[in-house]
């Protein structure tokens, strides 16, 4: 599709420096950066799926340690009902 565009000078000096390190031409610096705006403001993830840190541990998967001390809390109450 062609359509004129209004752009302001620092936006077009920001697509001329995007060209540069990028070495494609204006329509196509303008569609990439057109389709990675767009994709962020939907939410989407512009850079692939995040990679956390891994580690071992001990204890196996699905047990929750943060919830070990409520545990020992209800058992505890459980004894002294009883």
């Amino acid at each position: 599709m062609k359509t004129i565009l209004f752009i302001d000078d620092e936006l077009s000096e920001r697509i001329e420096r995007f060209m540069a390190t990028k070495d494609v031409t204006f329509n196509v610096a303008v569609n990439l950066l057109l389709r990675q705006g767009l994709a962020a403001v939907a939410g989407a993830c512009v850079k692939g799926e995040y990679s956390g840190p891994v580690f071992d541990s001990k204890l196996r998967s699905g047990i929750d340690p943060s919830g070990m001390n409520q545990l020992a809390g209800e058992l505890e109450s459980e004894e002294h009902i009883a």
